[in-house]
């Protein structure tokens, strides 16, 4: 059975995409089947993967239509290791299309039900904003990784999200749970992010994953070239640490 996490966080900017298709490229790399969806108009994670968002004959757009399943939608990045359900423009219009259908904010959970054996993690990477996109992401997860620097504005976007996640807890989604914090960007040297980092741990505990994410050149050079930066640089510190993350993600899982 898959296991579905969305990447989500109300607070743009902290790097949701790169911990997306770095976590889902380091997946493969241990061995898993990965598939990655992009819920984001801006097509980023699609980018990054190493498919042209301009060329897809089908996208999440479709899936969440019902034009299209995610069998019919998903296009393996040979190069990368999984598989990607991905976004483009027409994805903008999905917001205002779904708010007049019925099961407006399951129909992602729908259609994945129907891959479920096909897959051993989904990834979803929703955009900054809780829109009718993010909620259907959030509806159809059974967990949520929340990638954040340790910075004090990262704070406050927290409280907000974990509001966020309780309202479709009770209301939507009874499966749905934070899943675990991932540090990024992180610079040791830095005295108030190592205090960010101490302030996490001491308040939510064994939810902060042991792995952390340096700031790393290579990581932010890899979206030009198509791929996440575990593919494009692999002997990189963040690469290395996102594999690392991979590992300690699976080992979590097993234990749930």
């Amino acid at each position: 059975m898959a296991k579905i996490f969305c990447v989500a966080n109300q607070k743009g900017g902290v790097g949701k995409t790169t911990t997306t298709v770095n976590l889902a490229a380091g997946l493969a790399k241990v061995g898993q089947r990965v598939l990655m969806v992009d819920l984001d108009p801006q097509g980023n994670a699609t980018m990054g993967s190493g498919v042209d968002k301009r060329s897809m004959a089908l996208s999440v757009y479709d899936v969440l239509l019902e034009s299209a399943t995610v069998a019919e939608a998903a296009i393996l990045s040979e190069r990368c290791g999984y598989s990607v359900l991905g976004a483009n423009r027409e994805l903008a219009g999905a917001e205002v299309e779904l708010v007049e259908l019925e099961r407006r904010d399951k129909r992602l959970k729908t259609a994945l039900a129907a891959v479920d054996a096909d897959y051993d993690f989904v990834l979803i990477d929703c955009p900054p904003s809780l829109s009718m996109l993010t909620l259907n992401g959030l509806c159809a997860a059974h967990g949520v990784i929340v990638p954040m620097q340790c910075e004090y504005f990262a704070l406050e976007g927290l409280t907000d999200l974990v509001n966020t996640i309780k309202q479709v807890h009770a209301n939507l989604n009874p499966d749905l749970q934070i899943i675990g914090l991932l540090r990024v960007m992180f610079d040791p040297r830095i005295t108030l992010q190592q205090q960010v980092s101490d302030q996490l741990k001491a308040h939510f505990g064994d939810k902060v994953f042991d792995s952390v994410i340096p700031r790393n050149v290579r990581l932010a050079e890899a979206p030009s070239y198509g791929l996440p930066g575990v593919v494009f640089d692999p002997s990189a510190r963040g690469s290395q640490a996102f594999v690392a993350f991979a590992t300690e993600m699976v080992a979590r899982i097993n234990q749930m």
